[in-house]
């Protein structure tokens, strides 16, 4: 371990081997921190949290305070962050808002300069937050999504798998998986063909979510309607059962827009 002389380190705090705290850092009593990790100057863990192995934190940022709640009265709640994630400057994780509920992070997660995550967020893997976006109470990231600078996620809504959330963006409803959403608030704009290709996805792959998306978003169709069209249209694969079942278990409702996908959004066999 290396533990610089100025940082305070509660004694009942548990920390792994080949861990490094940098100065001034502040690690509270019912802290663990994993193997390999590497916590800078200036940085307050606090509360019941978990912090996974090989985990790289930047100066100024704040794991595991109160949430921002109000009524929330002080009681045992919890912050677990898996492994190997990277959360920058400033950024501020807060803890369950309620007896023994618990905010979770993944593996792998890229967590920019002023992110937010509020109390009892759920983080899948290998998310990338830019710089300032923000997440409300209670909303839920599913892996491999990204959130564009500085947008913003209304407390209870999810973001869906692989998709990308513009910069700026307001989301008040759900994010659909594979989908590109943008705007105030933030709506179904086409997919999200750049995080696609990167995550491995063929140009098949791609022609058939663009028209899962197209049916279920950009359609004059109800949105019941348009599920049961791709549902009977379209060969059904991993993705587009994704797709349909995130749909359905929707609680805030999806902003559609009746139009066609953009000229840049096309793909080629």
């Amino acid at each position: 371990m290396k533990l610089h002389p100025t940082a305070l380190i509660s004694k009942t705090a548990i920390v792994g081997s080949n861990v490094e705290i940098g100065p001034y850092s502040v690690i509270g009593p019912q802290v663990k921190i994993g193997a390999g990790t590497r916590v800078m100057s200036h940085v307050v863990i606090d509360g019941h949290t978990t912090v996974g192995e090989r985990c790289v934190i930047f100066p100024g940022a704040c794991l595991g305070m109160p949430p921002q709640d109000k009524k929330f009265k002080g009681e045992v709640s919890f912050l677990q962050i898996g492994n190997d994630n990277t959360i920058r400057e400033y950024a501020t994780i807060h803890r369950g808002s309620a007896p023994g509920a618990k905010t979770v992070i993944g593996d792998k997660n890229f967590i920019m300069i002023n992110c937010h995550i509020g109390h009892d967020c759920r983080l899948g893997d290998e998310i990338t937050m830019v710089n300032g976006s923000v997440l409300g109470g209670h909303a839920a990231v599913e892996d491999g999504a990204v959130m564009g600078g500085y947008s913003g996620v209304h407390q209870y809504t999810r973001v869906g798998k692989l998709s990308m959330l513009g910069a700026f963006a307001k989301a008040t409803m759900d994010v659909p998986p594979f989908s590109l959403c943008d705007g105030y608030p933030a709506q179904v704009c086409g997919i999200n063909l750049v995080g696609l290709r990167r995550a491995g996805y063929s140009s098949s792959d791609l022609i058939l979510l663009k028209k899962a998306i197209k049916t279920l978003f950009m359609s004059p169709f109800t949105l019941a309607h348009a599920a049961q069209k791709v549902k009977k249209e379209l060969r059904s694969t991993r993705e587009i059962q994704h797709l349909l079942e995130f749909v359905s278990a929707s609680k805030r409702g999806i902003k559609r827009t009746a139009r066609r996908l953009p000229d840049r959004q096309a793909v080629e066999d």
